[in-house]
């Protein structure tokens, strides 16, 4: 619990100079005008600023118009928590023990950037304050308890280390990432600079921060010390944040609106789901439901809790079918509310090499197939089952995915989907299998370097050509027509547009390639 204390005591000096260095602090103007920007809060006294967060609004009101204008309009500053706690079940977004120190005054700066100061890593004194710059899922879950724990069960608040932990995955990056050299004749990738990765893969997956020291600057009020964060800024889905905690709330919410609206946009979701090797977004774009999203969603209500299918909008986004609490006209609960986004997935579509069951525990560097290889399917295609949802489990998720599409198709439409989609997982699974037969006996002729421990094994699965098509073909042919058949259209995505005719022809490219080598080989022999 936070002393009333600790939150509430005066600024003697306004914190000058601290959003711009980390562009963190969610500031409030006018709590009246607040209030009357947030529809859906009851009509009483709007609520109360901490003195802490008063003190903010003396300077950064005119240095940072736009944090603090975001900040104003959203929920955050127009109620409480104590209010939030006081609504129905349904329409509830707050829950467990909020602390006292919390409960009576809107969430401004001070409530989020001095919250378990003891706990981060990166807190520093600053006129009397502990404060810190990067908010994390904890801080967050002293209102959120709920959803904090969920969240902290999904595979995407690992994300981080599930890819930095995973050797074969950096093997991948270090084939996208590193800069090519080529020694006697040989192209070989070295290993990436951590700045690339975290522009790149890790801008998404979320970076490790971590306080590398501290610099003094130059602010309006005199010189200030702040520090020094590798790492930063960073809002990817699993950063490892200062507190030991993972994940990052505002990978969907985005500061400093923290906005139901925009995490239930599918644009939001479009920033690290766009492909080639996850094309959601593209998918959703092109099939029935984005189209009526397209047509029609600017007249939706994405802001309403719980969120009532029909009425506040007509066709999913991506939170609808992963996330969101959603009921009927009458108010009969239809998917409840998850922020463990793959409670309703029964399989893991994204090809590792294969499409494949979902992992049992979020941390996914555990698995460990019959080869060894910490992959959830050996290159022959059996799954690590071990590590995998069953058949059981996987019916459970199912008929979760299921329930939600009940508000606006029949138990027939559904069930021929699924069928669709079941069968579009096991034939893509099938000819990855047989592309990776060629790429086994590639590896097995010695022409390029495989995964084995014998002579000239060893190597990088993906910095050779014939890796190179290889890994094409189930990193991005395989997965769009999987994606394709999950969400129900897509169009050519499915066939065409880096569907099943990439598919085939990368079988018969890489087939080519064998032949033409084992030619070229033999030439060269006495």
């Amino acid at each position: 619990m936070l002393p009333n204390s600790t939150l509430h005591k005066a600024f003697p000096v306004a914190l000058l100079g601290l959003i711009g260095l980390f562009g963190f602090l969610g500031l409030a103007l006018s709590p009246m005008e607040a209030w009357c920007q947030t529809p859906d809060v009851a009509p009483t006294s709007p609520a109360t600023t901490s003195p802490a967060t008063e003190e903010c609004l003396g300077c950064h009101a005119s240095i940072h118009p736009g944090i603090v204008e975001a900040w104003q309009a959203s929920r955050h500053a127009a109620t409480t928590p104590a209010r939030g706690l006081k609504r129905s079940e349904l329409e509830r977004r707050v829950n467990g023990a909020v602390p006292e120190g919390l409960r009576e005054v809107s969430v401004g700066c001070a409530e989020c950037h001095t919250a378990r100061a003891e706990k981060h890593a990166g807190s520093f004194e600053h006129n009397g304050y502990q404060v810190h710059a990067a908010v994390s899922p904890d801080d967050c879950g002293l209102c959120h308890g709920e959803e904090r724990r969920q969240f902290a069960a999904n595979v995407m608040s690992h994300a981080h280390g599930n890819l930095a932990g995973n050797p074969v995955f950096g093997q991948l990056m270090q084939a996208i990432n590193g800069s090519p050299h080529l020694k006697e004749g040989k192209l070989s990738f070295a290993e990436p600079e951590q700045a690339t990765q975290d522009q790149a893969c890790f801008s998404c997956h979320g970076t490790r921060l971590s306080v590398t020291g501290t610099v003094t600057r130059e602010t309006v009020q005199g010189e200030m010390d702040f520090p020094i964060i590798k790492g930063w800024p960073n809002r990817g889905v699993g950063r490892v944040n200062l507190d030991g905690s993972l994940g990052a709330c505002s990978a969907c919410h985005t500061r400093h609106a923290f906005s139901i609206k925009e995490a239930r946009s599918p644009y939001t979701c479009k920033e690290c789901h766009e492909g080639p090797d996850v094309p959601v977004y593209y998918v959703y774009a092109a099939s029935a439901h984005g189209k009526i999203h397209a047509a029609l969603g600017k007249d939706w209500n994405y802001e309403a809790v719980p969120w009532t299918v029909g009425r506040d909008f007509t066709a999913p986004t991506c939170a609808a079918c992963h996330v969101s609490l959603l009921v009927d006209t009458e108010g009969s609960i239809v998917a409840k509310r998850t922020h463990r986004m793959n409670d309703r997935l029964a399989w893991r579509l994204f090809g590792l090499v294969y499409a494949h069951p979902h992992p049992l525990k979020p941390d996914t560097t555990i698995i460990r197939n019959g080869q060894g290889l910490p992959l959830p399917a050996d290159l022959d295609g059996k799954f690590a089952a071990n590590f995998l949802a069953d058949a059981a489990e996987r019916d459970r998720r199912a008929k979760a995915m299921q329930q939600s599409c009940t508000a606006c198709h029949d138990s027939s439409w559904i069930k021929g989907h699924w069928e669709h989609f079941e069968h579009a997982v096991r034939e893509t699974n099938e000819k990855t299998a047989r592309i990776t037969d060629i790429m086994q006996e590639i590896w097995a002729k010695g022409l390029a370097q495989g995964p084995g421990k014998g002579p000239g094994q060893g190597g990088n699965l993906f910095d050779e050509y014939p890796e190179r098509i290889w890994s094409d073909a189930w990193l991005f042919y395989a997965n769009s027509i999987r994606y394709a058949a999950a969400m129900a259209g897509g169009g050519d995505y499915g066939v065409f547009e880096k569907g099943r005719y990439h598919l085939s022809r990368s079988a018969s490219e890489l087939h080519d390639w064998l032949e033409l080598r084992q030619l070229l080989t033999n030439a060269k022999e006495p």
